[in-house]
């Protein structure tokens, strides 16, 4: 596996009308002026925009945030659209020394999902590292770099009929398809990134949720799609009438968001599988609907079930 190549203008972008560069080299459009002062204020003012939700329209998008945020290995295929519709392609959550993406000797691209990212918008960080992998030459890895003024999103690349089938892993080996053709780094960060994986199972009773198993205690980590403020609500009715747990020994113990969703979090005995978790949170599942359903004023119990759950609410991003 080789590392990436190619020059700046080459790494930078090939999307966009005026590739990324330097701020102080000449600004590739030829206005003789330095790139900072000209398309790179255009570049900069993009990067700066915060996009809160980065995967919406994409299928299994609470699956997309999980993947970046939650699980530690994972890959799903992607079906492109348009001329590299045949192209393979598969999304990893990390890859070794955290490169954007890689291009095998075979010519099978991997993208990975949990990377350094240039911009407000990680569904265009993303498109820019498939699109610069497609670009590539085979056996070569695409090194971080700035985006262009303008570029794809995932949205613009994908195939919106294709779902998320999520295999998760409990290491990093697929990151190589041939071991003896690794380099010394790359099996430092394989052996490394091994080491640190938590293991982590994907529900089959309801969507995008994931158990993980710690030495302590259990996790089970659930990335929902409904809207907040109507989520929440739901949640403190149960709260409020002891029913926000997933059964004996387990405890509701807040949320996070997420690229704009959120992500309840319940803590679980060492003794509980994700096996034994199965129907719990298909029931809890059941009984959320029914709240999220309810839509009368909160009562004060509900209010005060609610105001603890936005103090134990934290923001990833």
């Amino acid at each position: 596996m080789k590392g990436h190549t190619g020059n700046k203008t080459q790494t930078a972008a090939a999307t966009g009308s005026v590739p990324a560069v330097g701020g102080r080299e000449p600004c590739p459009c030829n206005s003789g002026r330095r790139y900072k002062a000209c398309h790179g204020r255009e570049a900069a003012s993009a990067a700066e925009t915060l996009v809160l939700r980065p995967f919406q329209g994409l299928p299994n998008e609470c699956d997309w945030i999980a993947l970046r945020e939650l699980v530690p290995a994972a890959t799903a295929q992607l079906k492109l659209t348009g001329e590299h519709a045949e192209q393979t392609v598969t999304l990893a959550t990390v890859l070794p020394m955290a490169w954007p993406a890689l291009r095998r000797a075979d010519g099978t691209i991997l993208v990975g999902l949990q990377t350094h990212t240039s911009s407000g918008d990680v569904s265009r960080d993303l498109a820019h590292a498939l699109e610069r992998a497609l670009a590539q030459e085979d056996g070569t890895s695409v090194a971080p770099g700035p985006l262009p003024e303008s570029g794809d999103r995932l949205q613009d690349l994908l195939d919106p009929s294709h779902p998320l089938e999520i295999t998760v892993h409990q290491g990093f080996d697929f990151w190589v398809d041939d071991p003896t053709a690794m380099n010394a780094e790359v099996s430092a960060s394989l052996e490394r990134a091994n080491a640190a994986a938590m293991p982590t199972v994907r529900l089959t009773s309801v969507d995008a949720a994931y158990w993980c198993g710690t030495t302590e205690k259990n996790h089970l980590r659930w990335v929902m799609p409904h809207a907040e403020e109507e989520l929440l609500d739901a949640i403190a009715r149960l709260h409020a009438a002891g029913e926000s747990s997933l059964g004996e020994g387990t405890r509701f113990v807040g949320s996070f968001r997420a690229h704009g969703l959120l992500v309840p979090v319940w803590d679980l005995p060492t003794s509980m599988s994700a096996e034994d978790v199965e129907k719990p949170a298909r029931e809890f599942g059941e009984r959320l609907a029914a709240a999220m359903a309810d839509t009368s004023p909160l009562t004060p119990r509900q209010r005060s079930a609610r105001n603890g759950l936005l103090n134990r609410q934290i923001t990833l991003n």
